[in-house]
């Protein structure tokens, strides 16, 4: 299904908060929030490399006790597809987060070795909330099309695929959750979501940079849960999930967040297919913006990025906390009456 497109009127509100001066950050905000910037996009050497993820797993696995990492199988190219595995005790629940299905949607990587590197600490804050959940990341799943490693023409990408939405074979991972035909996805079933007993997943993505709500804000980010048919509990903790994320982006100041509209009930695509064959309350997290792609309006500023990782590093911490200490059992899912829907201002969907 298509995201709604914004009609000519709010596009010339966006247009004219564009012209603007730059408005002020509110009151605690992490950062300056999102903005449109089709000229400079993020820099490659800016993001952390296959190798470098590869050295720094091998680094936290080698000198945190509280973190080890495994290979759960490798990627069209060769490429090993890591587990990385914080807390192990089988009495407590288990979050799954999942990054980089697509390869030109790096920054949730970064947040997620933001993350990685807080939890390899000795700190209180982590033994407690260790001492209550586990944490499982599967950090970049599509290492070839992060790459650009591909064997498919890619040169109608913007910046000449960079980096790509697609693996090797051309292949959109979401959606091969129901056929297992690639081999990132099928290592991920059968050597994470079929081996570990997970109660909570989130899948991190991108989406394109101009997405706007109906008054023309731009939007930072956006949360859907499972649209399948699934259980009533599955349904409602995966509401909380995305409750407990949404609380936190509000409460750090971070720009408007928004309910994605793209449901359906597709299962090939980890958000519904986690919730209706394993029943895990899931999320679909939609950062803004990616590094590189058909159209300039889905291409993140290099501005943005900084902010937009440290927004996912928060959804994930947050998420992590409300788990460990149990206040997700609590929250309160009537934001989800509340938030506001998004819609494509102009350009078309990739």
């Amino acid at each position: 299904m298509k995201n709604k497109k914004l009609k000519t009127g709010v596009t010339a509100m966006l247009t004219l908060s564009l012209l603007a001066s730059p408005a002020v950050s509110p009151v605690g905000a992490e950062g300056s929030g999102p903005e449109v910037n089709e000229n400079q996009q993020v820099k490659i050497e800016s993001l952390t490399s296959n190798e470098e993820l590869a050295s720094f797993l091998q680094k936290v696995d080698e000198k945190s006790d509280s973190i080890s990492v495994e290979v759960i199988g490798q990627s069209i190219k060769g490429r090993d597809l890591n587990l990385v595995k914080a807390g192990n005790d089988p009495g407590n629940p288990t979050i799954l987060m999942v990054t980089q299905q697509h390869g030109n949607e790096a920054l949730v990587t970064e947040s997620a070795i933001q993350v990685i590197k807080k939890l390899s600490t000795n700190s209180k804050e982590v033994k407690d909330w260790l001492d209550n959940v586990n944490v499982l990341f599967v950090p970049r799943l599509n290492p070839d099309g992060a790459a650009g490693d591909v064997d498919w023409d890619s040169s109608h990408l913007q910046f000449g695929g960079m980096q790509t939405r697609n693996n090797a074979a051309g292949i959109n991972l979401n959606r091969t959750h129901n056929s297992l035909s690639q081999p990132e996805t099928r290592a991920l079933h059968e050597n994470v979501l079929r081996k570990y007993d997970i109660d909570y997943a989130i899948d991190f993505h991108h989406q394109i940079a101009n997405r706007v709500t109906e008054d023309g804000e731009l939007v930072s980010g956006a949360l859907l849960y499972p649209t399948s048919t699934i259980t009533d509990e599955v349904l409602e903790k995966s509401r909380k999930l995305g409750a407990v994320i949404y609380n936190e982006m509000d409460s750090k100041g971070y720009g408007t967040f928004a309910r994605y509209a793209e449901g359906g009930s597709l299962t090939s695509n980890a958000r519904n297919h986690f919730a209706t064959h394993y029943d895990i309350p899931t999320i679909l997290f939609e950062n803004r913006g990616m590094t590189d792609s058909p159209n300039t309006t889905s291409i993140l500023g290099q501005k943005s990025s900084g902010y937009l990782i440290k927004q996912g590093t928060d959804a994930m911490l947050s998420s992590i906390e409300a788990i460990a200490d149990g206040s997700i059992a609590s929250t309160d899912v009537s934001v989800w009456d509340t938030m506001p829907e998004q819609y494509t201002a102009d350009g078309e969907e990739e």
